[in-house]
């Protein structure tokens, strides 16, 4: 039986290697993907994420527009265009299909009444800012109990942030989004730059995805062009190594949890200091974890996954 799931995303290149490993992998049920402001506006992200379910045949499953800010503060200015492109799919500037079953729904309301219809039975894979899950818990806090899990991508614990020395992005941006949904009571299992940093996607299985020919290859192996180019104009990454797409662990860890090592801890987000914004504290010795948070990963067996999948096309839905 598959794990049934809704993708929380801000689209985005790595939102696009996600969500297409989602899709590609039958131990996983999308049944719906909601949408928010960080690699671009919402509006931007949302039209995104219409154009990666209709190269990946998909545009059954509804999406869901959701926050276009954070809960207290003001988006940050200028988007992450310099990572994703000012499109956020690299430029692409791909045609917007046709509007998808979601229709005005509000992406929290959307996820409040998927919980309800499936009490234990659904868990959100939050690929962006976790406004819209706090958002959720906070117009109706028992849906904490009716939500199976949350896998977060996003924190920093043993490792530096990726906006900040402490902080990754998708936390920094709305650290008090975040530490509503960190205190929910709804199980979490934070897969962050911890294990984010070690996967590389390599030049041979980008070859490997590309001959494909699929849209969702084509897609893909066209944006990730631009995403190798900023990771190398940053000195984040040597010419030819690869290219890492972040938010693909966290659906890694929904389709095959072995992969990863974890350990238990109370994670708290720093939402007072603004030098320490956002960071992920971790207390690995208190007798009340809230979070599992992932400290390693079978690289070479996940990125393996990740091109087999891609390569072998998107299981029917």
């Amino acid at each position: 039986m598959s794990n049934r799931i809704i993708i929380d995303c801000d689209p985005g290149i790595d939102d696009a290697a996600a969500m297409f490993l989602a899709l590609a992998s039958p131990e996983l049920d999308v049944v719906a993907v909601t949408t928010g402001y960080g690699n671009g506006p919402v509006e931007v992200c949302t039209a995104n994420a219409r154009r990666i379910l209709a190269a990946a045949g998909r545009t059954d499953i509804p999406v869901y527009a959701g926050a276009g800010k954070p809960l207290l503060r003001d988006p940050n200015a200028g988007w992450a265009s310099h990572i994703h492109g000012d499109d956020g799919l690299g430029g692409l500037d791909l045609p917007l299909p046709p509007p998808e079953r979601g229709g005005g729904k509000h992406a929290a309301l959307a996820i409040l009444d998927l919980a309800r219809e499936s009490p234990g039975n659904i868990g959100v894979v939050a690929l962006g800012r976790l406004t819209n899950v706090a958002l959720a818990l906070a117009l109706e806090p028992d849906a904490a109990g009716a939500l199976q899990r949350i896998v977060v991508m996003g924190g920093a614990v043993n490792v530096p942030g990726n906006v900040s020395p402490y902080a990754s992005a998708n936390l920094y941006e709305d650290p008090e989004a975040a530490a509503m949904v960190y205190r929910s009571g709804v199980p979490i299992v934070q897969v962050g730059l911890d294990v984010c940093n070690q996967v590389t996607v390599s030049p041979a299985q980008l070859d490997e995805i590309a001959a494909a020919g699929t849209p969702p290859a084509g897609l893909l192996s066209q944006a990730a062009v631009f995403l190798r180019r900023s990771y190398e104009s940053r000195s984040l990454m040597s010419p030819g190594e690869g290219v890492r797409f972040n938010d693909m662990p966290a659906v890694g860890y929904a389709i095959s949890p072995g992969l990863f090592t974890t350990a238990p801890a109370r994670v708290t987000i720093e939402t007072q200091s603004e030098t320490n914004r956002g960071q992920t504290l971790a207390d690995w010795l208190s007798p009340n974890p809230n979070a599992l948070v992932c400290t390693g990963v079978d690289a070479p067996a996940l990125t393996a996954l990740f091109a087999r999948r891609l390569a072998q096309g998107l299981s029917p839905g």
